[in-house]
């Protein structure tokens, strides 16, 4: 430990004296409360935070009524509003983001291992409903690459794509419903804090690892391999890619070459001049009408380049009795919905609420839970799978000028034009301008600048966030995932375990006192033990807090004894208790278990400024009123050395 900082006695005398002359303020207890008010209170700070009912006090019936349906239906407050300048602004965008929308929910549904056809259902049904019940004015729905990988992935752990098309088909409309299920069972109970399990350094390092997985896996129709493995790991993929090379074909390669260099062009100049977003919106859709065109003309199957062949037409066919709910299934689409339905709420409301914070506007994300949720239970009985905002459309829709959730409106009525008519124009797209669009997509999910942000700032979040890309890359997208969660929930257990305690000194001159480690100039007072505790007690840490307490003083009588000049004896052990927000009946058991272990000791516990909830608790179990005493129970540490310091005022020393 080391040594405290040296004080002559006129210092620490002139310190005291200055405290002496405060007045001394006593801790009063909280406002009594019965218990039916106490745990209203809880539930309310626990589950509406944002207090969603503060709007109807003193409203009449009729205003209440109106307020309640425009908080359920959102497009109720801002639809009589709407006029022909927003319509304007919300066509443009709307027809931007549909000109992504359809190539890469082509894309994306390959990537899903689902026919194409059901990528373009996704972008249709689920926009509709996001712009009746969604709060996010930005947020452009429709299916997302890093949810489309882990449902393809999981499913296909058990049921093969090609072999069991129809059950395939199956499985991913009853996970999208469990998806659904979930994302609105967490709004409507106001538990969303669920997902902040997901943490930032967390869903970077996944994202990014994933990222690279997603890419790797487009090697496939990159390079023109047919016999390409089901693997998801790092590992697997390029081995499955040089076992391989036999079936490589350069026209492929050259194709996929041309319009990935175009694609990732389009990128950065969009990056570098945000004013031309429009380039890098529009180029997938210029890729597609491109490379169909040519590979019609020069009959590009017929030279080795695999096209998609052809699709269906029509709107989304119901698909509520293809909704599988077989035991023998069962727990595979309720994993896959719980995984797939996590990260894609996570991305719909961090992107939602990005572009909000841009806009200066509010999204409720208990509400975006509710709207993601039955969405997707409406899009799996439309022929729909998981959805959610995505990060790259958004960004368009944001650039495009957009004003309002009509924008998703557009793309969808846009989407439904394309299903009808314009299906059999898609027959000769190859495969290697989607691998290319889905490789340009995800690139931007792999964030360099802030992972080394994450280095500086905190370490050990940079180890969460190298476990999570590690696992994804090496073992499984879902296990990587669960590493990464698994390892952030044992720092916060290891924070809440292990609370930090610190020792506090006197700024001469000055009634404050800081940690002695941080500011150089504060010094020990003679005879007093000042600590700070700097987190709730409970039954998880309070062992350890009795431990390290005792530690404390033992190191203080040690050092005592190692003075050159004896230091005063220690009288008082004081807890500054001001960060303490709250306790447990294993917290008052040990501020009793403490109190007599002091005791044994000749030492007395001081505690000062414990809060409402903490000292009421203390009163309640004190039957010796010992916690209420006036020599025991201070405001802050200042009075509690002044009220005190009589006792030892003649024993302060100078000490090393």
């Amino acid at each position: 430990m080391e040594q405290p900082k040296t004080s002559n006695n006129e210092n620490t005398s002139h310190s005291v004296e200055i405290a002496m002359e405060t007045e001394v303020h006593r801790v009063a207890p909280p406002p009594r409360r019965s218990t039916f008010q106490k745990l209203k209170a809880l539930l309310k700070e626990t589950l509406f935070p944002d207090d969603p009912l503060r709007q109807f006090k003193g409203q009449p019936c009729k205003t209440k009524s109106i307020l309640a349906a425009q908080y359920i239906f959102p497009i109720l407050d801002w639809g009589p509003k709407y006029n022909l300048n927003l319509l304007k602004s919300d066509i443009v965008s709307g027809l931007t983001i549909a000109s992504l929308a359809i190539p890469q929910g082509i894309s994306y549904a390959k990537l899903a291992n689902l026919p194409p056809i059901v990528g373009l259902y996704s972008s249709f049904v689920p926009p509709l409903i996001y712009a009746v019940l969604g709060s996010s004015r930005d947020l452009a729905v429709g299916p997302v690459s890093i949810a489309s990988l882990i449902l393809g992935s999981m499913l296909r752990q058990e049921v093969s794509p090609v072999k069991d098309p129809i059950l395939f088909l199956q499985l991913a409309f009853s996970s999208t419903f469990f998806a659904g299920l979930f994302q609105a069972s967490l709004g409507f109970l106001r538990l969303g804090f669920i997902i902040d399990f997901l943490s930032k350094a967390t869903l970077i390092g996944f994202m990014g690892g994933a990222a690279i997985i997603v890419s790797l896996q487009q090697l496939k129709s990159l390079l023109g391999i047919k016999n390409f493995t089901k693997k998801m790991g790092i590992v697997p993929v390029l081995s499955s890619v040089f076992h391989n090379t036999h079936e490589w074909s350069w026209q492929t390669i050259l194709m996929g070459f041309c319009f990935l260099s175009f694609l990732l062009l389009t990128r950065y100049i969009s990056m570098r001049k945000p004013n031309l977003f429009w380039v890098s919106a529009g180029a997938p859709l210029v890729s597609v009408i491109l490379s169909t065109l040519l590979a019609f003309a020069f009959k590009a199957q017929n030279h080795g380049i695999s096209i998609i062949g052809k699709l269906q037409e029509g709107l989304n066919p119901p698909s509520w009795s293809m909704l599988h709910f077989h035991d023998s299934y069962l727990g595979l689409v309720i994993k896959t919905g719980l995984v797939t339905g996590i990260i894609s709420l996570t991305e719909g409301i961090a992107v939602g609420r990005t572009f909000a914070a841009l806009k200066n506007y509010q999204v409720d994300g208990n509400k975006e839970m509710i709207a993601i949720g039955l969405m997707n239970i409406v899009g799996s009985s439309t022929s729909c799978y998981v959805t959610t905002g995505a990060f790259s459309r958004s960004a368009v829709n944001h650039n495009a000028g957009c004003k309002t959730a009509v924008s998703n409106v557009i793309m969808a009525v846009t989407i439904m034009v394309t299903l009808l008519f314009l299906m059999p124009l898609f027959q000769y797209t190859p495969n290697v301008v989607l691998g290319a669009i889905i490789v340009t997509a995800v690139v931007g999910l792999i964030d360099v600048p802030a992972a080394y942000q994450i280095w500086k700032i905190d370490k050990f979040d940079f180890v969460v966030m190298l476990c999570a890309f590690l696992g994804v890359l090496f073992i499984s997208v879902q296990n990587g995932l669960a590493i990464a969660v698994g390892i952030s929930i044992f720092k916060l257990l290891l924070q809440v375990t292990r609370p930090k305690t610190v020792l506090m000194g006197n700024v001469p001159g000055t009634d404050i006192y800081r940690d002695l480690h941080h500011y150089k100039e504060a010094i020990c007072v003679p005879g007093f033990l000042i600590l700070s505790i700097e987190a709730p007690i409970n039954f998880a840490n309070s062992t350890y807090l009795k431990d390290r307490i005792t530690r404390w003083i033992v190191e203080h009588d040690s050092e005592g004894e190692n003075d050159v000049k004896k230091r005063p004896e220690l009288k008082f052990v004081i807890l500054d208790l001001s960060a303490v927000s709250s306790i447990d009946t294993n917290g008052v058991s040990f501020f009793k278990d403490l109190r007599v272990v002091l005791e044994k000791k000749n030492l007395e516990l001081v505690l000062v400024n414990p809060l409402g909830g903490v000292i009421e608790k203390l009163q309640h179990a004190d039957d010796t009123k010992e916690f209420a005493r006036p020599d025991c129970l201070f405001l802050t540490v200042g009075e509690a050395v002044a009220f005190l310091a009589t006792n030892i005022k003649n024993q302060s020393t100078r000490y090393l």
